[in-house]
């Protein structure tokens, strides 16, 4: 009896010294197996004197052994466990690091002010809506209510595409010179009740100077429904006016004229300082423009406006000449 207690104190001493599971599957064959050392004492029950030691003695290594296998399992465990956040932690990836401020750049002035633009019309209720830059002669005039011949057309330097869709001529696809033709597939794509902004670049053959560039950023604004009127358009102005300017500014109307709007206007903001700055254009959506639209303007009415983003960067920062946002000089950029 006191050879199976020194064999199993023994052998648990070892299991506890282990340090890997490796290890742990050495000492498996070596203390459970035929040989080990617990097993080779059943060799000696045989010597012994009566029944009741042999008796007393086989129970003795049977539960030796069932410790020890016992022991075993529970320290194969142990370290499995440790092995496995040992492996985790060598290979933990630190997320948080792509959740700092970046060190390098910011967003171009023109985006921040894109951005802001989008933050203000969403809370206005409107959604953004997006339409292609390179666009039909058709969505870009026409259905704006310029056909081919309209004087309106000479206001814009147009960029013409060497491409002809299958039947057309070449000339009657071009880079969009305004961001007007989203509202007419807007409108094309499902029925009022419609209430979108439609931000996005614009191309004309302009000679850069202090306040033109040949790519520049326009948002329109469209509104189709049930009995809108004037006073909602200018309502709308100035909501928008105090919520992107500040409260201190105000706005208002001016009559004008625009093909694609009846009655137009220009809308102008009055400054802190009482001055007024004019801003962009504005009006009752044309019948014939809703009609291409596919909308019939006995029942429904709108209205819509435009005007461009960087010019609202120019005004917001009090930037001298709109070629500095593009020369990607670090010394203007990084003011901003």
């Amino acid at each position: 009896m006191a050879d199976i207690s020194a064999a199993r104190g023994a052998a648990l001493a070892q299991i506890e010294a282990a340090d890997s599971l490796e290890s742990i599957a050495a000492l498996d064959t070596q203390l459970l197996g035929k040989k080990g050392s617990i097993a080779q004492l059943k060799t000696k029950l045989g010597g012994l004197a009566t029944v009741d030691e042999k008796k007393a003695a086989g129970q003795a290594v049977n539960e030796a052994m069932q410790a020890v296998s016992s022991a075993l399992a529970a320290r194969r465990v142990e370290l499995g466990t440790a092995a496995t956040a040992a492996r985790v932690e060598a290979e933990r990836l630190d997320l948080t690091e792509f959740a700092v401020k970046p060190e390098r750049g910011h967003a171009h002035l023109v985006t921040q002010s894109w951005e802001r633009l989008e933050d203000v019309f969403i809370g206005l209720g409107f959604q953004v809506a997006e339409g292609p830059e390179v666009e039909t002669d058709w969505h870009n005039f026409e259905a704006l209510n310029m056909p081919i011949g309209h004087p309106a057309r000479g206001e814009w330097d147009t960029l013409f595409l060497d491409h002809a869709a299958p039947g057309e001529d070449v000339g009657r696809t071009v880079l969009r010179t305004h961001t007007s033709p989203v509202q007419i597939r807007t409108m094309l794509s499902g029925m009022p009740p419609i209430y979108i902004v439609a931000p996005g670049r614009v191309f004309r053959r302009d000679t850069p100077d202090a306040t033109h560039m040949p790519v520049f950023h326009q948002i329109e604004g469209l509104v189709v429904d049930r009995d809108i009127t004037m006073a909602d358009l200018a309502g709308t102005i100035e909501a928008f006016t105090k919520a992107f300017f500040g409260a201190d500014f105000s706005s208002r109307l001016r009559p004008s004229y625009f093909p694609f709007t009846e009655p137009s206007a220009e809308f102008d903001i009055q400054r802190p300082d009482g001055s007024w700055l004019e801003l962009g254009g504005c009006g009752m959506v044309h019948p014939n423009v809703l009609r291409h639209g596919g909308i019939d303007p006995e029942e429904w009415s709108g209205f819509a406006f435009g005007f461009g983003i960087d010019r609202m960067a120019v005004m917001r920062h009090d930037v001298a000449d709109i070629r500095d946002m593009f020369v990607n000089d670090i010394r203007f950029a990084e003011q901003f």
